[in-house]
């Protein structure tokens, strides 16, 4: 018998008899789990540390049985982490980059050694992530860590992070947004979910070990996402990153609105992704992966099947040869289940067909392998389904239809296209609203490819150096863009809907009258809807400049679909082209800078000479931007594996833009060149209390040829107008100069569908925030890069 004493391997590989029995494969996590009676703390300052009184979490294996318990911590722990936090960022950051490189790259090689426990814990834990993975992010990052000073010499690390994920998320994406936050010179506080608890605590004390100063990595453990609100209500916490499903991203969003700490979100958990086939797809390949990605015990996002007509038989014809045999999938629990009946019975009620690998269990936690042939995109399984191996099925019969069916889900996380033809694969990648696309292939991951969910995915970019980003801050800024708070107490409700006091003026048109203007809106001068006007007032606050619209919601909607009407063309537009109509609006602006200085003059009180020093600087502004517009456009990622990977960087769409009060005039042109260089549409609300530069700068957009719609001013009460754009779904983004209420309202109201924001407290009556009028590159290139958005597209070669 094989195995015996006098058994050897020639003797073995003739007979072909099977080897001796491998030792048990949990061995070694079993005897660290043993080390820590089963009973897992938290890790603070280096060190576990095992609070007494404390609540447990249980974690529960595929079979039920306990693999072992964590603790939740309370608010001492919070304190005493962050306060450990501050102490190991300090000394974390003192460190040289050479240092801090070789402290990441060191631990590759203790990684090497723990390789196998670390393995073995997440299959228990079901937190599937291979050593190879972390290896080849902790070389990546170890190089970045070493490159910081030398390629991004003007940022510098925002100090503490905390990186927060959800039960369901896997280790791999909690360590893409730990290890660049520590390469970039930040300290971190981890709050994992259930299923990766226990190995980032290995993880944790690896790194440690491998020379990582105590304090700089620190992991609490928690039963739900309120730990993560405590963690970034502490005042030491800089910035906020979460990674999972978007409920829970978006109950941390409310309960951090008002804390005064910037929250970013990744939703790569129970997104829905298209796997589109075309005619010219090699189906046999397409069908393999389409079965292997869609049908996993354990998968991040939900994909849907798109097929060309002219294919479909042969594709459902191979579906039905390939598909028996597979095995039922265990579902998570009892209630799984249900939803997953409720599915199919629905799917059924609509006309669509099964082809299933086996018999449905009567009962269980298990279902087998399903699609959901002549799925309709508007049902419900098809836009959220349910936790489960299902997979629908619907046709399109040209690429245009193709397109419309991708991007028929709110989530943009990616897509996986199948086609010979290159041209077509490009130009389909190029048209969906997703982060990543994978041509004939499906869920390539790699640190050095950028991954950036788009709608409903996300509103951060993990990956690459382009997510190296959020853990810096330009060295040069020295704007607080939201001062450390408690959240105040507030009505969602009626946020907004006190309006000022609105005035008509009983004869405009007379000469003795303050002159009365108009805003600007699909390429027109016209009135608000509402009809109204508010004052304006001179700088000493007494008597009447000027009447102003009082703009609303409808302005806002008005806006917007003349906005959404034009963007996709300018988007497409050359970057030279863009280029040229931004330096023609800086030679319109020229033309017009006595009117423009004046503006300035009369709305704000300073002097003639400063005046005309503001319009000379914004038309230098505007120039500045043009410039940029076919400068910076991504290009080809080195990956480690034979294929192309291209980084492109899009358009957000609509952005909406409620200005600052200082420097009226340059603080518009800056943010104004900003979006449009990028290729965005915008809505601009002037400074409440200056609104008559941007008013008079209607003069120069009307003269330039930027398309109608394009650009639009819409003037009135900054809280109005502020809950109209930020309740519009088909805004991108938002940024915000203003209180602290409207930016708390902002925070809790821009969850669903998700915004990008750029938050900006101003104080009454201080002259804080910006200073316009430097021109620091990094400056700049944080506001473009905060007016885009990042595709990444793997084109594998033989």
């Amino acid at each position: 018998m094989a195995g015996s004493a006098t058994e050897t391997v020639y003797s073995i590989f003739q007979s072909m008899d099977k080897g001796p029995a491998a030792t048990p494969s949990a061995a070694t996590a079993q005897a660290w789990l043993d080390h820590h009676s089963r009973s897992l703390g938290l890790f603070i300052d280096g060190k576990f540390v095992r609070p007494a009184e404390r609540q447990s979490r249980s974690l529960v294996d595929a079979k039920g049985a306990t693999v072992c318990t964590t603790t939740c911590a309370e608010d001492d722990d919070v304190s005493q982490c962050a306060s450990s936090a501050v102490s190991g960022y300090q000394k974390w950051s003192g460190l040289s980059c050479c240092q801090r490189s070789k402290v990441l790259l060191r631990s590759v090689s203790v990684l090497g050694q723990h390789g196998q426990c670390l393995s073995e814990l997440c299959d228990l834990c079901e937190a599937a992530c291979s050593t190879s993975a972390l290896v080849r992010l902790l070389q990546f990052y170890g190089g970045w860590a070493e490159l910081r000073d030398t390629l991004l010499a003007e940022w510098m690390p925002l100090g503490v992070v905390a990186v927060v994920t959800s039960d369901d998320c896997s280790l791999y994406n909690l360590m893409l947004k730990v290890l660049p936050a520590l390469a970039m010179g930040n300290s971190v506080i981890v709050v994992p979910g259930r299923s990766s608890a226990p190995p980032a605590l290995l993880l944790s004390q690896l790194l440690t070990g491998a020379g990582l100063p105590a304090g700089a990595l620190n992991v609490l453990t928690g039963s739900d996402v309120t730990l993560a609100a405590k963690v970034a209500k502490n005042s030491s916490v800089s910035y906020v990153t979460y990674s999972g499903n978007k409920q829970d991203g978006v109950t941390l969003c409310k309960a951090t609105a008002g804390a005064g700490v910037p929250v970013s979100v990744s939703s790569c958990v129970g997104a829905t992704c298209p796997f589109i086939i075309f005619e010219s797809a090699d189906i046999d390949s397409a069908i393999e992966e389409v079965m292997d990605a869609a049908f996993k015990k354990r998968k991040e996002v939900h994909w849907v099947l798109c097929v060309q007509e002219s294919v479909l038989d042969a594709v459902v014809a191979r579906l039905k040869l390939r598909m028996p045999g597979r095995k039922c999938v265990s579902l998570s629990s009892d209630a799984d289940r249900v939803l997953v009946d409720a599915a199919v019975q629905e799917a059924q009620q609509q006309g669509a067909t099964l082809i299933q690998s086996c018999s449905v269990p009567s009962s269980g936690a298990l279902y087998p392998p399903t699609v959901l042939c002549g799925a309709a995109p508007s049902s419900s399984f098809v836009v959220s389904p349910p936790p489960g191996p299902l997979l629908p099925l619907m046709a399109f019969r040209s690429n245009t239809e193709a397109v419309a069916l991708g991007n028929h889900s709110p989530y943009g996380q990616a897509a996986s296209i199948w086609t010979e033809d290159l041209t077509l694969a490009l130009e389909t990648a190029k048209s969906l609203s997703v982060g990543s696309v994978w041509v004939n292939s499906h869920s390539v991951s790699d640190p050095c490819l950028p991954a950036c969910g788009h709608k409903d995915s996300g509103t951060c970019t993990d990956g690459g150096q382009e997510g190296l980003y959020h853990f810096l801050r330009p060295s040069s800024s020295t704007a607080s863009p939201l001062p450390r708070a408690s959240p105040l107490s507030m009505d969602y409700s009626t946020f907004g809907t006190t309006a000022p006091t609105v005035i008509i003026p009983e004869d405009p048109n007379s000469a003795s009258s303050p002159r009365s203007y108009l805003q600007f809106v699909g390429g027109k001068t016209c009135k608000s809807v509402s009809g109204g006007s508010v004052t304006v007032q001179p700088p000493g606050g007494d008597g009447v400049l000027a009447y102003c619209p009082d703009g609303g919601r409808k302005d806002v909607r008005n806006a917007v679909e003349a906005a959404i009407k034009v963007q996709p063309g300018w988007m497409k537009k050359t970057p030279t082209a863009r280029a040229q109509s931004l330096y023609s609006l800086a030679k319109g602006l020229e033309a017009k800078r006595k009117d423009v200085a004046a503006s300035i003059n009369v709305q704000t009180g300073a002097s003639m000479e400063d005046a005309d020093k503001e319009v000379e600087l914004s038309v230098a502004r505007l120039s500045v931007w043009a410039a940029y517009c076919d400068k910076i456009q991504g290009g080809s990622l080195p990956m480690p594996k034979s294929g192309s990977a291209l980084s492109v960087p899009e358009a957000l769409g609509v952005v909406g833009v409620v200005l600052p009060d200082k420097n009226p005039l340059l603080s518009m042109v800056t943010l104004l060149g900003a979006t449009i260089a990028t290729g965005n549409a915008v809505i601009l609300v002037p400074s409440q209390k200056y609104p008559l530069p941007a008013l008079t700068f209607i003069q120069v957009l009307q003269s330039s040829d930027l398309p109608a719609g394009l650009v639009n001013v819409i003037t009135g009460s900054r809280d109005q107008l502020t809950a109209a754009l930020a309740n519009h779904s088909v805004i991108k983004a938002v940024w915000y100069w203003g209180s602290a209420e409207g930016c708390q309202y902002l925070q809790h109201t821009c969850t669903s569908p998700l915004k990008t924001l750029r938050l900006f407290c101003q104080k009454e009556g201080k002259d804080v925030g910006e200073d316009w009028r430097r021109c620091h590159p990094a400056l700049l290139e944080e506001m473009w890069r905060n007016a885009i958005q990042w595709k990444s597209m793997w084109i594998p070669t033989a």
